[in-house]
């Protein structure tokens, strides 16, 4: 039997990246999505919320450190399921696979459902029929954008996704600036004040906050692919103070512009026969397009090592593409891009970004279990994390239940 020293490898060793590289990669995995539905949040739960983005960061980001550390135990730890074995054994490998996977597969799911949401803004006319069945523009537009995503699946190297990640860091700053230009010189304006906080509304906001920072179950795999794994912990700091200036400025940006009548997604409030509203949508596009590979790439390579079924590259393709097929046939049937986001938060990105790091950590170190600031730093992390998940789990699923 293989004991705790001998973790089973679940995914090839990367090795070549430079510290550029990986920020570029890390920045790409947490500047997602959320961006547009961060204004979203804020209007939920008012301006005073904007504390909660600052403090949801600085859990993410010292979880992430926790992560780092459980490594360093054991120098076989590849992935983020080998800590949990590491930590909890056989059990604790398979709970944290589920958690990981599951939460990357929504986030490629919600990343279909914003293709067909912002196209569909652009093309409100769009759709057609085969026969009897009628297919509306949104879901028209989602199986284009699969189509559009399937060559970069094949992408295996971090060092190649690189150059794909850039274009997706590229597009939240263009992003950013168009929604900045529409407020400031296309009549939009800067009105809107609204309230200071918003009780009701803070377990959506947190749920929301806490999808941002989903990166978590990517950080073991970039931290591999470093050339010098050392500075990792430099790499964490970059990723998540440029992220968190990028979501504070959208934030504040949308919340001020369109205040209660906010959308899920900021750009669908854009007045779409101005310039700069195409340019924020389609570079809104880009990004599923640059991020999708990066996403689905961990659970891809942990089905490829544990099946000699995938071992071959075109067997790879094929699991890879079904992958993706899945993804959309999920989109098509739950289309509701803030609320699936916020069930992802609440649920999945809860129990990976911030109850999982704290406990396997806990459990490696028998010094952090001693009483100390540490101890108490992470238990209060721990209270905040089960509190957040259950209020804001809750709150989702009752939302999308409402709208099936």
């Amino acid at each position: 039997m293989e004991t705790q020293s001998q973790l089973p490898s679940t995914q090839l060793q990367l090795k070549g990246t430079t510290f550029l590289r990986t920020c570029i990669n890390g920045i790409n995995a947490l500047s997602g999505v959320g961006i547009l539905s961060i204004p979203f949040a804020l209007s939920q739960g008012g301006w005073l919320s904007l504390i909660l983005l600052s403090l949801v960061a600085a859990v993410c980001w010292y979880t992430g450190l926790l992560l780092k550390r459980c490594m360093d135990a054991n120098p076989s730890v590849r992935t983020y399921p080998d800590i949990g074995w590491l930590a909890f054994g056989f059990k604790g490998k398979i709970m944290v696979s589920v958690f990981v996977y599951m939460e990357l597969y929504l986030v490629a799911v919600e990343f279909l459902i914003l293709e067909g949401d912002n196209l569909q803004k652009l093309f409100p006319s769009s759709g057609f029929k085969f026969g009897s069945v009628s297919v509306e523009g949104k879901q028209m537009y989602m199986v284009l954008a699969a189509v559009l995503i399937l060559p970069t699946t094949c992408l295996k190297s971090l060092g190649l996704l690189a150059y794909v990640s850039f274009g997706g860091v590229l597009a939240s700053v263009v992003l950013v600036l168009c929604v900045a230009w529409v407020g400031a010189v296309d009549g939009v304006g800067f009105n809107q004040r609204d309230e200071l906080l918003k009780l009701q509304g803070l377990p959506t906001t947190l749920s929301l906050f806490l999808f941002c920072y989903c990166g978590h179950a990517v950080f073991p795999m970039l931290c591999n692919s470093m050339n010098n794994k050392t500075q990792f912990p430099k790499v964490l700091m970059v990723c998540f103070v440029a992220s968190t200036m990028s979501y504070g400025s959208m934030a504040i940006l949308g919340y001020l512009m369109y205040g209660e009548n906010i959308k899920s997604q900021v750009t669908l409030n854009l007045p779409t026969h101005k310039t700069s509203t195409k340019i924020a949508i389609y570079t809104t596009l880009i990004n599923p397009i640059t991020k999708y590979a990066a996403i689905i790439n961990p659970i891809a390579m942990a089905i490829e090592e544990a099946s000699r079924l995938f071992a071959t590259r075109s067997m790879a393709i094929l699991m890879r593409t079904l992958l993706l097929f899945t993804t959309l046939i999920l989109a098509l049937s739950i289309p509701f891009f803030a609320y699936v986001m916020a069930f992802t938060g609440a649920f999945l990105s809860v129990t990976n970004c911030i109850l999982i790091p704290c406990l396997c950590y806990l459990k490696i170190n028998k010094s952090a279990r001693k009483f100390g600031w540490e101890l108490v730093v992470i238990v209060g992390i721990l209270v905040m994390g089960f509190s957040v998940g259950i209020l804001g789990t809750c709150s989702s699923i009752k939302e999308i239940v409402k709208r099936l």
